[in-house]
Formats: C-alpha cells, sequence, structure tokens
C-alpha cells in the first residue's frame, strides 16, 4: 500500500476490536501508519496498537466519538495537520440496538443511525477535503448484510447500513475524477463481540458456506481497497458473507 516510499495516513474508526481490529492490523501490514479511533474501551485501543507495534506497524490510538461532528472535525483536522494528510478513511464504528420495529423505542432507532449514517457524514466530509487537495484517496465503509436482506428486528440497523451503502456510492461519483475512490465492504456474520449470544449453530444452516466468517476475511478485502491494486475500484458494495446473497 506504500507508493514510493511513502507512509499512508490511515484513519479506522472502531479499532477497539473485532472487525475493526482486523483492519488496523491488515492496512498497518500493507506499510500504513494508523490511527486507531476509539469512543470509550480505551484498553482495547491500546491493545490493538500493541498488536500492530508487535507486527512491525505503527500507528497510535485516538479517542472521540463519531457521533459528535464537532470532535470528529477537530480529529480529522488536527490528524492531517500533524502527519500530513489522510490518504484512507475506513468508517467501521457501529453499534446494534435490535427491536421489533413495532416495539421500537425512538432512542435506539436514533443511537444506531447517528453512530452509522451521521458518523459516515461526521467523518468523511471532512476527510475528503484533505483528500481533495492531494487529489487521491480510499475511503472504505463497513455495511451489514443487513442492508442487502431482510433481518427481522434490525429496521434501525438495515436503514442506517442500507443509508450507508446509498451515500457512498453517491459520494463515489462525486469524486472519483479526483481521484478518489470509495467503496463499501458488507460483512455477513462475523466471529466478532456482536454475536456471542447468537445461536450460531442455527445461523450457519443460513449461510451455503455452512461456517461464520473471520475479521481477518473481511479486513483483507478492505485492504485490496485500501490498495494500489483496486485503483480502478470505486462505488461498489462487495459481500463477505459466505455466499448468504
Amino acid at each position: 500500500m506504500t507508493t514510493e516510499n511513502e507512509t499512508r495516513i490511515a484513519i479506522v474508526t472502531g479499532g477497539s476490536k473485532g472487525i475493526g481490529r482486523a483492519i488496523c492490523l491488515e492496512l498497518a501490514r500493507g506499510g500504513c501508519y494508523v490511527v486507531i479511533n476509539y469512543r470509550s474501551d480505551r484498553p482495547g485501543a491500546e491493545q490493538t496498537l500493541a498488536m500492530v507495534n508487535e507486527e512491525g506497524g505503527r500507528g497510535e490510538i485516538y479517542g472521540f466519538d463519531v457521533r459528535d461532528g464537532e470532535a470528529a472535525e477537530k480529529a480529522v483536522e488536527d490528524i492531517g495537520q500533524r502527519l500530513g494528510g489522510v490518504d484512507i478513511l475506513v468508517n467501521n464504528a457501529g453499534i446494534v440496538a435490535d427491536s421489533l420495529f413495532m416495539l421500537m423505542p425512538r432512542e435506539k432507532w436514533q443511537a444506531v443511525i447517528d453512530t452509522t449514517l451521521n458518523g459516515f457524514y461526521n467523518l468523511t466530509r471532512p476527510v475528503l477535503e484533505w483528500m481533495a487537495r492531494r487529489r487521491k484517496g480510499a475511503i472504505v465503509s463497513i455495511s451489514s448484510v443487513s442492508s442487502l436482506v431482510a433481518n427481522r428486528g434490525q429496521a434501525n440497523y438495515s436503514a442506517a447500513k442500507a443509508g450507508l451503502n446509498a451515500a457512498s456510492r453517491a459520494v463515489a461519483a462525486e469524486v472519483a475524477r479526483m481521484g478518489i475512490r470509495v467503496n463499501v465492504v458488507a460483512p455477513g456474520l462475523i466471529e466478532t463481540e456482536m454475536i456471542q449470544q447468537a445461536p450460531k449453530e442455527q445461523i450457519k444452516t443460513m449461510i451455503p458456506m455452512a461456517r461464520i466468517g473471520r475479521p481477518e476475511e473481511v479486513a483483507t478485502v478492505v485492504g485490496f481497497l485500501c490498495s494500489d491494486a483496486a485503483s480502478y475500484v470505486t462505488g461498489q458494495i462487495i459481500p463477505v458473507n459466505g455466499g448468504m446473497c
């Protein structure tokens, strides 16, 4: 992921565990300096950084809430000024707050929308300013299979992730001529804390590959999309779901 010995600066939101951690490690292996964002799990972010360092990579942790537009903009400006720009953004931060729609309180709806969809706006808009100056960059957002197929109890999550898909494709069309690529990765069931209470054996019967995915299997696709090898790929939604759709 480096060109002419240039170190790329990558911001990964929600990098303290799970898919976010795997993405941080993948980008670090590719030569990126990784800014590991976290909201409240500082120990988890520190562990991610330690793992990056153990593999010979470099990075730092940076705490802010992606739902806070002012905090996100200040963070991007600080990172850009200190490190000389932003080359890669991975919008990974997200939450689940499942409930049947008819019983869903407004707070659950708003929390998921604010984190996933407003978080995309809060980070991507200021990052694009930095990328536009250099006329290059890669943005990858982590969506979900729930944005592509119906899943009971996840109207808020599905709406947020489907909005992320549509927004990413629109932005990709706007910035393509600036040399900026915008893509989406839509994981299926991945072995993370988010599914620890799920009926895994039952879930496996819904997956053609009959197994749950690993965070690293998502991270390698993200790494490809952030690399020069994907220089002609933009505006795409790439499922990583074992054949679920």
